[in-house]
């Protein structure tokens, strides 16, 4: 008799078992998937249960809590943005800008910029409900500044074991590595071996070493030598960031660069690049005027403008960086984007301050103008110095990642550069789909898998079971970068869903509630 029960109970277990379906908290369905694994596409289903992805393959028969279909659209990893200006996350913790062009994680601390000490910022940042996973490097020029604010000279034994004490504090805490800003006060005051020596404590760690350039203009090639020789010397792996080839004598080096980039790997050092898709950079209106005539801050500088010898050769040297480098050889190069102290100046150019004020454009005045600029508390600037067949070349290089070097903005605020809401979706609308320059896979190699790999991700960067769930979904008819120089506040469009951590962020092109984005730190 309890055989007999036995047998019907096993009976009616399996009926059921056959009958049940395997149910899940998200489905995307019918979507082409670009695993970053398969060398192609493939059109399946994919399950994820809390913030992983757990199951590939025919899904027909399961349920979910919510389901996408994801048919005619493309279904990627999400991307990586691997330059990334943050800095403001605490005030803007949703990063919507960002998860609007599908970027779901963003190496952040360029430039030289990234915080010290890393451990106390990290705990803190962790409190906050992000949008987006953030990883970290430490700053050279913060870590210089806290030693030696911005003195222009050598740092002693003691202040240098101060420096290496804090970037091993950061490498412990969790970064992926170092960021340099060479161009920029206070970093541009360092020296080879002082990079080196910092340098070397990271490569211990296992971290990175990505640099902006001591020079991006006529010292590019330099520059270049200098970033492989640190990679050498420190043995670690670098990241010529944002990189580009600025000034119009300057236009065509990158078929130069890149042929040291190869020859400096053919050697066995590990160089790669990462690059934004547009023919103008951002930054200071600083970056025209003389590293050395900043040192020691803006009252020190104000002293020396105010000197007639020391002001004509300042003056002097920001006119040639006006004809021969970042200034493009024109003062309608050079576009205001950030001017607190006058803000009806933000999307006009230097040559439009120049004429306002009555004076003729040449690189007299204008140079004069932003001496004066600089004295008011600087600006940000957008300078159309790039040409448009170096960020081809560079962008059709198999080692270069899509990076936005874009920033956290609000729509109406300011007039950033359009790269901070359409860098990704001009790569994959512009580059890959109108001017065919590099394909759609190769595109996304550069947006997901190049970067998870080169920051040793082992959980990011792939679609595959047991991987982290972000994913973007895009038309690859439609996706396009909507926002321009002239009138950049404009969200992309063909971007419908972004999926971070398992969690649905952007739905039908939309900012959902949810905030799953984490602080992620490197363990050795």
């Amino acid at each position: 008799m309890r055989i007999k029960h036995y047998l019907i109970s096993a009976l009616i277990l399996t009926i059921l078992s056959c009958g049940s379906k395997d149910h899940y908290d998200l489905i995307i369905r019918n979507g082409l998937v670009y695993d970053g694994i398969n060398e192609e596409p493939y059109i399946s289903g994919i399950g994820i249960n809390g913030d992983k992805i757990v199951k590939i393959g025919n899904l027909i028969e399961a349920t979910a809590d919510r389901e996408i279909d994801a048919e005619g659209h493309i279904v990627s990893p999400g991307f990586i943005d691997m330059h990334a200006h943050i800095e403001r996350i605490m005030e803007l913790p949703t990063a919507e800008n960002f998860l609007k062009q599908g970027v779901t994680t963003v190496l952040a601390g360029p430039d030289g910029r990234g915080p010290s000490p890393m451990g106390k910022f990290l705990d803190s940042l962790e409190t906050f409900d992000l949008g987006i996973n953030t990883a970290w490097l430490v700053g050279h020029n913060t870590v210089r500044r806290n030693v030696m604010q911005t003195d222009n000279r050598k740092p002693t034994e003691e202040e240098l074991t101060s420096m290496k004490k804090a970037v091993e504090e950061a490498m412990l805490s969790g970064a992926y590595g170092i960021s340099t800003g060479l161009k920029y006060v206070p970093g541009a005051y360092s020296d080879l071996a002082e990079v080196i020596a910092l340098s070397e404590v990271v490569s211990e760690f296992g971290g990175i070493y990505t640099s902006h350039l001591r020079e991006e203009g006529l010292g590019l090639i330099e520059g270049v030598k200098e970033a492989i020789v640190i990679g050498r010397e420190a043995d670690i792996p670098i990241i010529l960031t944002h990189h580009k080839a600025i000034g119009k004598p300057m236009w065509g080096a990158s078929e130069k660069t890149l042929a040291m980039v190869d020859s400096a790997r053919a050697l066995g050092i590990d160089v790669m690049m990462d690059q934004y898709p547009y023919t103008a950079s951002a930054t200071s209106l600083a970056v025209l005027i003389p590293t050395w005539a900043r040192a020691g801050g803006n009252e020190e500088f104000r002293k020396r403008v105010e000197d007639p010898e020391t002001r004509k050769k300042i003056h002097a040297e920001i006119m040639y960086n006006i004809e021969y480098d970042r200034g493009g050889n024109d003062l309608e190069v050079v576009q205001f984007a950030n001017v607190s102290w006058k803000p009806d100046l933000n999307g006009r150019t230097l040559k439009d301050w120049v004429i306002e004020r009555g004076l003729e454009p040449t690189f007299a005045n204008g140079a004069d103008l932003v001496i004066e600029g600089q004295l008011n508390g600087g600006a940000s600037c957008v300078y159309h110095a790039i040409g448009e067949e170096d960020v081809k070349r560079i962008m059709q290089h198999p080692l270069a990642m899509v990076a936005s070097d874009g920033g956290l903005v609000v729509p109406g605020n300011g007039h950033p550069h359009p790269r901070s809401y359409g860098t990704f979706p001009r790569v994959l609308g512009h580059y890959v789909r109108e001017e065919k320059i590099i394909s759609l896979s190769l595109a996304l190699r550069k947006m997901t898998s190049l970067p998870a790999e080169r920051l040793g991700l082992s959980d990011r960067g792939f679609i595959q079971e047991g991987m982290k769930a972000d994913i973007t979904v895009f038309d690859p008819q439609t996706v396009k970068d909507m926002g321009t120089f002239e009138d950049p506040h404009h969200y992309p469009e063909g971007i419908p869903y972004v999926v971070v951590n398992g969690k649905v962020t952007v739905s039908e092109g939309e900012l959902t509630r949810n905030r799953a984005g984490k602080v992620l730190r490197k363990t050795k």
